[in-house]
């Protein structure tokens, strides 16, 4: 966790204003442009890395992610998160990992802005991107506007924006847990296509990213019959997916959200744990770091993925946060010292 957190804080890909860059492109030296949802998943991981070590440095770099959420990313004439700053585009999914990432940060520092933000960007959520039955995972700015829907599994509606709805029952509002409750019943109705919609087997590793996703998303209601099986059953189709297709592509934060599923399962809602398992995506993931850099841009970085043998050449700020979180909680577990509460979810 510290050599991940050392890459978070110096290697620039939080960049002075406070927003993260989507990825490090290691060929081409450089960042790529910066992300609101990238910038709420990291100010989710420096709270999370302030949790953990105390170290004021972590909440600094919080506290600047989550100002530049509030301030520069936000847009005032439509009320809404745009996909990056300028962009004609709105995601539902971005916009509730953003408001995660404001309360991950007004939990760590009591700033009234952030969480009055979160808020507003859940209403957001519940009312710009609602359609008939289901909400519309891209709408256009300023007009908001659906933005017509493809097979890629990011344009179109699906049992992944699960997550995404966690920032629903984040904000405490009854009215809007009532909507977490809608979208949980559509994700379970239409999970079962969610694979086996795409032909392309590269692609599945891609949709097996997304569909963790929705399996996050069913971790705070396993009390829930109808949702303990669907948790224990997507898991486990999950798992064997991505160690059928691993050999071709693998992807590093796929291997990290199923190890995490798999003990947050396990230590909060007392699923029965598959050590083994859990053992080699605990190796899986580690093995995406690198610890063989000098240069500050890459050391403790973790790998997007890997084609075969080949690492792909991005730094990736989301396979950083997720990867390290799972190994840490990995080392919670192996220790016997399990502290974690599901709102800590990156």
């Amino acid at each position: 966790m510290e050599n991940a957190g050392c890459w978070f804080l110096n290697s620039g890909i939080q960049e002075p204003g406070g927003g993260v860059a989507r990825f490090y492109l290691c060929d081409a030296q450089k960042n790529a442009p910066v992300s609101a949802e990238i910038t709420g998943y990291s100010a989710s991981a420096f709270a999370y890395l302030h949790s953990r070590t105390g170290q004021p440095v972590y909440l600094d770099a919080a506290v600047r992610a989550a100002r530049f959420l509030a301030d520069s990313a936000w847009n005032r004439g439509a009320c809404l998160f745009p996909f990056e700053i300028q962009s004609p585009l709105a995601y539902f999914f971005d916009t509730g990992i953003i408001a995660r990432g404001l309360m991950a940060a007004w939990r760590a520092t009591g700033e009234r802005v952030f969480l009055e933000r979160a808020r507003e960007a859940a209403l957001s959520l519940a009312f710009d991107f609602m359609g008939d039955g289901i909400f519309h995972p891209v709408i256009s700015v300023p007009d908001k506007q659906p933005v017509p829907h493809e097979p890629r599994w990011s344009r179109a509606p699906g049992c992944y924006q699960l997550k995404a709805a966690l920032a629903w029952r984040e904000t405490g509002d009854d009215s809007a847990v009532k909507l977490y409750e809608s979208l949980l019943g559509y994700s379970l109705a239409t999970r079962a296509s969610f694979l086996s919609n795409e032909p392309e087997r590269e692609r599945v590793m891609d949709r097996l990213h997304a569909y963790c996703y929705f399996l996050e998303g069913l971790l705070p209601v396993t009390e829930r019959e109808d949702v303990r099986e669907a948790l224990r059953s997507g898991l486990c189709r999950a798992a064997a997916l991505f160690r059928e297709i691993a050999p071709d592509f693998e992807r590093s934060d796929v291997a990290a959200q199923l190890l995490r599923v798999r003990l947050i399962a396990h230590h909060v809602n007392d699923f029965p744990l598959d050590e083994k398992a859990a053992e080699e995506e605990a190796e899986r993931a580690a093995s995406f770091q690198d610890l063989s850099s000098t240069g500050r841009r890459l050391r403790g970085g973790f790998c997007f993925g890997k084609k075969g043998s080949a690492m792909l050449p991005y730094s990736n700020p989301v396979s950083t946060a997720f990867c390290l979180q799972a190994l840490d909680l990995w080392e919670q577990h192996r220790a016997g010292q399990w502290s974690f509460e599901l709102q800590q979810l990156i």
